[in-house]
């Protein structure tokens, strides 16, 4: 009969990186300045960059599935900012007539 469970903690992996010198000096100044390790300071940028570029991958993924399925119809861009450079020009003769 076994009292505890065995602990599985996750195997830590080394993987080498190379980065620019100024890249370097300026990770040991905000190790230095923030008192963390730069090996954690690497680990926290990295885990946070590939969050953002999952969340941003399924956001995309979202839009391409939106126009597909014809949630969402596309529209030309060139007539999008020339309706845009319209408004503005309406707005701005608005508040300053001649």
């Amino acid at each position: 009969m076994t009292l505890t469970e065995p602990i599985h903690a996750p195997k830590l992996t080394v993987m080498e990186v190379h980065i620019k010198p100024e890249t370097e000096s300026r990770l040991t100044e905000l190790a230095s300045k923030s008192g963390r390790a730069t090996d954690d300071l690497v680990e926290d940028a990295l885990a946070g960059y590939l969050t953002e570029v999952a969340e941003v991958r399924e956001m995309l993924d979202g839009r391409y599935d939106d126009i597909t399925s014809g949630r969402v119809k596309p529209i030309d861009g060139e007539v999008f900012f020339d309706s845009l450079r319209q408004r503005e020009d309406e707005l701005l003769n608005q508040r300053n007539p001649k």
